[in-house]
C-alpha cells in the first residue's frame, strides 16, 4: 500500500513552540534556575532604603521651607527677589529629586522585581502601564536634565555679573559660595552632555521599538491574516435543488 506523501513545514510556517525545542532539564538545573530567578528579591531592600532616603528629603524640604519663611518674616519690607528665588529653586530641586526617587522605586521594582497589583486604582501612574527598562532609562535621563537645569539656573542667578571685565576673577555669590568662569563653563558642558545622552537614549528606544514592530510583521501567523469572503458560484438557470446521498461513488436521489 502506497504511503501518503509527507509534507515538511517551513520555519515560517511552524509555531514558536515548534521552532525552539529544549531538552528536559534535570532537577539540579531547574533548582539553579529557580535560585537565580528568585535572587531578584535581593533588590527589594534597596528600594526600601530609597524610601527612607525620600523621607530624609521630606525633612530637608521642611527645613528649607522654614528658612524661607524666617527670611521673609525677618524683614518683610526689604525682601531681595534673588534670595527668595534661590530659596524657591532649592525647594524645587528637592521636589525633583524626590520625583526621581519615586520613579526609580516604583519603576525599578515593577521592572526588575515583581509586578505591583494596582490595576484599576484611580491613582495609578499613567507611565506605569507601559514601563520597561528602556522607558525607565529615558524618564530618568529627563529627570536628571531637569535637576541639572535647576542647578544651572541657580548658578546663573547667583553670579549674574561673573563675566564682567570690571569684576574680580572669582565672584562671591549670594549664598557665600565662590564661583569662577571656568567652573560655570564646565557646568554648562556637563548639562549639555546630559541632554545629548537623553536624546541618544530616546533614539535607541525608538529604534528598538521600530525593529520589534518590523520583526513581528514578518513572523506573524497565517491565521492572523484577514480572509476575504469568497463569492458563491452562480446557480445555472432552470436548476432544481435535490437531496440524496452517495453510494459507491454514485449519487442516489432521495425521494
Amino acid at each position: 500500500m502506497a504511503s501518503s506523501p509527507q509534507t515538511t513545514a517551513t520555519p515560517s510556517q511552524q509555531s514558536p513552540s515548534q521552532q525552539r525545542q529544549y531538552r528536559p532539564q534535570t532537577a539540579w538545573v531547574r533548582s539553579v534556575g529557580y535560585l537565580i530567578f528568585f535572587s531578584r528579591w535581593l533588590q527589594a531592600p534597596l528600594y526600601l532604603g530609597l524610601i527612607i532616603a525620600q523621607l530624609v528629603y521630606v525633612v530637608v524640604f521642611v527645613i528649607e521651607l522654614v528658612h524661607l519663611i524666617e527670611t521673609v518674616m525677618k524683614d518683610p519690607l526689604h525682601i531681595e527677589e534673588s534670595v527668595i528665588m534661590l530659596s524657591v529653586l532649592g525647594l524645587i530641586d528637592v521636589v525633583m529629586i524626590a520625583n526621581l526617587l519615586i520613579m526609580v522605586i516604583i519603576g525599578g521594582y515593577e521592572t526588575f522585581v515583581s509586578k505591583i497589583d494596582i490595576e484599576g486604582h484611580p491613582d495609578q501612574p499613567e507611565w506605569l502601564s507601559h514601563v520597561n527598562a528602556n522607558v525607565l532609562k529615558v524618564k530618568l535621563a529627563m529627570a536628571i536634565i531637569g535637576i541639572s537645569s535647576i542647578h544651572l539656573l541657580k548658578t546663573f542667578i547667583e553670579v549674574g555679573d561673573l563675566g564682567d571685565p570690571r569684576s574680580d576673577t572669582e565672584e562671591e555669590s549670594l549664598t557665600g559660595d565662590v564661583y569662577t568662569g571656568e567652573g560655570v563653563f564646565w557646568q554648562v558642558i556637563i548639562h549639555t552632555v546630559f541632554i545629548i545622552s537623553a536624546i541618544a537614549l530616546a533614539l535607541i528606544d525608538r529604534m528598538s521599538q521600530n525593529h520589534g514592530a518590523g520583526a513581528r510583521s514578518l513572523t506573524h501567523k497565517p491565521s492572523d491574516q484577514v480572509v476575504e469572503p469568497i463569492d458563491p458560484l452562480p446557480v445555472p438557470q432552470g436548476a432544481v435543488a435535490v437531496s440524496g446521498y452517495i453510494i459507491d461513488g454514485k449519487f442516489v436521489e432521495q425521494r
